[in-house]
């Protein structure tokens, strides 16, 4: 039989296995038929070879009766194995299969080829001379070696078989007598302990490999589970990820809510009295919504680049259109301040996520204004190369090179020689932190320079980009003028009563006429029957029944046209209603709005009129 590899099978492993592991004894059974029958074609080959050597050596010299009778029971015993195997491999296809039982006709059949070669030694030993004797020793020495290696790893099997090859003949040699077959017996007893110890070596061999075959699948399944657990812990995370934004949003619009009232209310208290006490608890109330809203954005901004929820959109926009509105959001505030606010480099154009790079501008310049106390901000853009270099300049109270490093981090917010402002102390210390990761996001470097006491600039660089309408002029862009709301029609469609009260009692102190409506049926109700035409229509995104201000606006530009100017005001910085903004023509305001910016923006608004 041909020599070949089998896994322990019916014995116990070795105590020096390195895992000391039992073995799984099914899977291993299984293991055993498949390798024993993938051998059993050359095993068939090869006894069939001896089978045809023994005959052709002892044709003329053993009985020919029995020589018949050993061939037929050979090739009967043959045909049976053949026939096992082809029954093997269709059973194999057809499905699982009894491995023992497999097994246990394979081994039937092992047994029985050897018990043949050991009959065959016992009727044809004495026949012939050296020759033939040499070459019928040869024969049976081949089949007992070639069988250590598959059936050393069933101890019983391999000693049966063994024993059947080896007993026979030292025994029918040595009562033949005389010197020089008591000498052949003897070696044939040294080859037989000679074999059994190759046997035992395999044994070995094979239990350490089926230990560490069994170590193996353990360290697999093992793997397995820690895997399958870590990738349900992964779920439960994303999960718990995604309930923390849900809740953040909600929790941030149903906030912002009062917050927006309490402001509109305030600067309507302002308007209706002049005491400079009042006025100056006004404004601490307005700062302190606006560092609240500061709060909440900065919260939202940095949950939402955390779970992905920001795509890079990058495409080919003018840094004009940028500025007005960075202009527009932020120079009442420096203005408050006693700061200038300039922009230059207007003309160029960039290829990037324009709402990104304005989020990064805006949170730039925020910190740039709360940390400058004299001379004012710039917002500048120049080519470098083949990037556009944009950068924002203050001349405040500047970062400390040891600081410098650390100012990007989640939470950390500067020191500075001199101290603090209260309204520095304002936020998480998450702006920058939210401005270097979108940063990141867009593959856009993002430098740092700055001097303790004398200022600071942030520079990111921008691929530039294409011109989309005719190029104009780089003129420094100036503050509008302020623009009356006297015989200001206004729309107003808000469902929250407070904000509603509140922005309604601020616009009328400010000149205008107010329409105010709670629900979009009720505006819709009023634009059929109304002969007056709005000047401006502010609405809220979220309203009753599911209807949002998109439809308002719809409803309000189909009745008065297109060129309708829109304010749209929300508490929810979670649903990108930034590109809602740009495709539907309106300007976005979050909640809790500065009375100062809402101010701005009408003007902005109606001026463009």
């Amino acid at each position: 039989m041909s020599a070949g590899s089998l896994p322990l099978v019916g014995a116990s492993v070795p105590t020096d296995s390195p895992a000391n592991a039992q073995p799984d004894t099914p899977a291993l059974v299984q293991d055993s038929v498949r390798l024993v029958y993938r051998q059993t074609g050359a095993a068939l080959m090869g006894h069939f070879l001896g089978f045809v050597v023994t005959t052709l050596v002892y044709w003329h010299h053993v009985p020919r009766t029995w020589l018949w009778a050993w061939g037929a029971a050979f090739a009967l015993l043959w045909v049976a194995r053949f026939v096992n195997l082809l029954g093997h491999e269709r059973a194999l296809r057809q499905g699982p299969i009894d491995a023992q039982r497999w097994l246990l006709r394979w081994n039937t059949g092992a047994v029985i080829g050897a018990g043949l070669w050991s009959v065959a030694a016992l009727l044809f030993y004495t026949h012939g001379g050296h020759f033939e004797r040499t070459a019928l020793m040869l024969t049976v020495y081949s089949f007992a070696i070639g069988a250590v290696p598959y059936m050393s790893s069933q101890p019983r099997l391999f000693l049966a078989c063994m024993g059947l090859y080896f007993i026979p003949m030292i025994v029918h040699t040595a009562l033949l007598g005389g010197a020089d077959n008591l000498y052949l017996a003897g070696i044939w007893s040294i080859m037989c302990m000679c074999t059994l110890a190759m046997g035992r070596a395999f044994h070995n061999m094979f239990g350490e490999m089926v230990s560490l075959r069994v170590q193996t699948q353990q360290l697999a399944q093992r793997l397995r589970n820690e895997m399958a657990a870590a990738e349900n812990a992964q779920h439960q995370a994303e999960l718990a990820n995604r309930a923390k934004t849900q809740f953040f949003a909600a929790a941030s619009h149903d906030l912002r809510q009062p917050l927006h009232a309490l402001g509109l209310f305030a600067e309507a208290l302002r308007q209706h009295c002049k005491d400079a006490e009042v006025a100056h608890l006004v404004h601490s109330i307005n700062s302190s919504v606006d560092a609240l809203e500061g709060l909440f954005s900065e919260l939202l901004d940095i949950t939402k680049i955390d779970t992905g929820g920001i795509d890079i959109q990058a495409e080919h926009f003018a840094l004009r259109d940028l500025f007005e509105r960075l202009r527009l959001n932020f120079e009442p505030t420096a203005f408050e301040k006693g700061l200038s606010l300039r922009f230059h480099g207007a003309r160029h154009h960039a290829y990037a996520d324009p709402l990104v790079v304005e989020r990064i501008l805006r949170n730039l310049i925020s910190n740039a204004i709360r940390y400058t106390e004299d001379g004012g901000v710039l917002v500048s853009c120049r080519t470098r190369g083949n990037h556009l270099c944009v950068q924002v300049w203050d001349s405040g109270i500047g970062i400390l090179p040891k600081e410098q490093e650390r100012i990007f981090e989640e939470f950390y917010q500067t020191q500075s020689k001199r101290p603090l402002e209260p309204h520095h102390r304002k936020g998480l210390g998450l702006g920058l932190a939210i401005v270097k990761r979108l940063a990141k996001l867009m593959d856009a470097p993002l430098t740092l320079r700055s001097r303790a006491g004398h200022g600071t600039v942030f520079t990111l660089l921008l691929p530039i980009g294409k011109a989309m309408r005719t190029p104009v002029v780089d003129t420094p862009v100036k503050p509008r003028p302020p623009i009356t709301l006297d015989r200001r029609h206004i729309v107003v469609v808000e469902d929250e009563p407070a904000v509603a009260e509140g922005l309604e009692i601020l616009l009328k102190a400010w000149g205008a006429t107010v329409s105010a409506f709670d629900t979009l049926d009720a505006a819709a109700a009023w634009a059929r029957d109304t002969h007056q035409h709005p000047d401006l229509l502010i609405a809220d995104y979220r309203l009753p029944e599911q209807r949002t201000g998109i439809e308002v606006i719809h409803l309000m530009r189909a009745r008065f046209g297109p060129e309708l100017p829109v304010i749209m005001v929300t508490g929810s910085t979670m649903s990108g209603h930034e590109h809602e903004a740009r495709s539907e023509d309106f300007h976005l305001l979050l909640k809790p709005v500065i009375p100062t910016r809402l101010r701005a923006l009408i003007a902005f608004k109606l001026g463009q009129r």
